[in-house]
């Protein structure tokens, strides 16, 4: 038994010196994979879809499929997207944590001395598809390298139920501020106002406020990096805020996240909201449930509009979605061999085409796809990764930026005046706090 024993590790021993020095072939002969590629395991962290069916096709089946061609294992975790910056975060902190991190917006900014550069993935994604979007570059690129690999953009527009418009006489979403709370003001009397948060949440909030303060002419800072926004515009926009939003809007709106304005358009308490496509698509996913009070289908009553243009012009804040590889993680190599794997045409089309129109891809090639055609409704959103505007205007969406954005500054205003601070002292507060990250910082 002695001898057997010797002779089997010997022999193990053998297969393994083998392995190491005859490469595949001598791996092969052992008749076992070695050790470091059982171990390899990629951390993917990003947001909980609001298109649920991209979550159950990720997970069902493209990580399963991405297993077997790249030989690695994928842990795919899905949280509140709200939880993804204490996540980032925490991770940096403790050096472990997720490989790779879904980003909102500038955290790539934010975090890019705790970030492994992408740009060779990057450009040559955006050399194959017609070039990535400056808003994308912007948000994910400083210039020397790309913190994010650019993901999708979120567009956000108004939902709205035709049929409720047409009620109250207007046949078409206003396209300025003043038709906007004229229309909201009427369906508000019908007890069907409007719906859009002013909280502490990550999309729906900035997504109206910053799109809002730039079309009244209101600036964060100039290009020179002078906090500006203590202007005669930004009062106007604060002044307006507060008679619209007393005549025209649901004022629990304060508390919302993210969700509940879905919930409460799916269950028509409200007549419009900004928000991604997941409503329409949630209607259209299950049309026995979402009917109109007259039993028809909801989804046949349901269109998008762009917000409104006010004296300054029309803008748009979407939401864009990159994936940071992070710089303590221990399977770089594997992480980026995933990004590769997954923006692959056919496999990104997979995720593309599930969401229907809710995310735009980052690069030209996607807006002219067939998608776009299937369904007119979803059109409006086929342009938002071409017309976003980054945040820091008319500065750089850069670090400072995202700490605006991350403290709610702009949206802050704007809720402290709706709950009856003047005006005028709303935006001395916001200047007191865009100088606490502009000047002090």
């Amino acid at each position: 038994m002695a001898k057997t024993k010797r002779r089997s590790v010997l022999k193990l021993a053998g297969g393994a010196a083998a392995a190491s020095m005859g490469g595949m072939a001598a791996i092969l002969a052992t008749g076992r994979m070695p050790a470091f590629a059982q171990q390899r395991t990629v951390h993917w962290l990003k947001w909980v879809d609001f298109v649920p069916a991209t979550d159950a096709l990720l997970k069902k089946e493209m990580m399963p499929e991405a297993e077997k061609a790249l030989g690695i294992k994928i842990n795919l975790e899905t949280v509140n997207g709200n939880d993804l910056q204490p996540r980032i975060t925490a991770g940096i902190q403790s050096g472990a944590g997720a490989d790779l991190i879904m980003s909102f917006n500038s955290y790539t900014h934010l975090y890019a001395n705790s970030v492994v550069d992408v740009s060779e993935i990057a450009e040559e994604v955006g050399k194959r598809e017609g070039g990535i979007f400056p808003y994308a570059k912007a948000i994910c690129s400083n210039g020397k390298m790309y913190m994010g690999m650019p993901w999708a953009v979120i567009g956000g527009m108004i939902a709205y139920r035709k049929s409720w418009f047409e009620e109250v006489g207007v046949t078409a979403f206003p396209d300025t501020w003043e038709g906007y709370r004229d229309a909201a003001k009427k369906l508000k009397a019908k007890g069907r106002p409007f719906g859009q948060t002013l909280g502490h949440t990550f999309g729906d909030a900035p997504g109206f406020t910053y799109p809002y303060l730039w079309s009244w002419g209101g600036k964060e800072i100039d290009a020179g990096g002078k906090v500006v926004i203590n202007s005669k515009e930004t009062v106007e926009s604060v002044k307006f805020m507060q008679a619209l939003w007393k005549e025209g809007m649901d004022e629990g709106g304060l508390a919302w996240d993210d969700t509940n304005n879905n919930r409460a358009f799916l269950s028509q308490t409200i007549s419009a909201t900004l928000n991604g496509a997941s409503i329409y698509i949630e209607t259209l996913r299950k049309p026995d449930q979402y009917k109109t009070e007259k039993g028809l289908p909801m989804n046949k009553d349901i269109l998008h509009a762009p917000l409104p243009k006010g004296p300054a012009g029309q803008f748009g804040f979407h939401l864009l979605q990159s994936n940071m590889l992070m710089k303590y993680s221990k399977n770089q190599d594997a992480s980026k061999a995933f990004l590769k794997w997954i923006h692959a045409e056919a496999n990104y089309r997979k995720f593309f085409e599930s969401q229907k129109g809710f995310a735009t891809p980052c690069t030209a090639k996607w807006e002219t796809d067939k998608l776009w055609d299937v369904d007119p409704v979803m059109a409006p959103f086929k342009v938002a990764a071409r017309l976003g505007q980054a945040i820091g205007n008319a500065g750089p969406p850069d670090a400072k930026a995202q700490e605006v954005l991350s403290k709610y500054i702009v949206t802050d205003m704007y809720a402290k005046a709706v709950q009856g601070m003047p005006a005028e002292e709303a935006v001395k507060w916001a200047e007191a706090e865009l100088k606490k990250v502009y000047v002090s910082s």
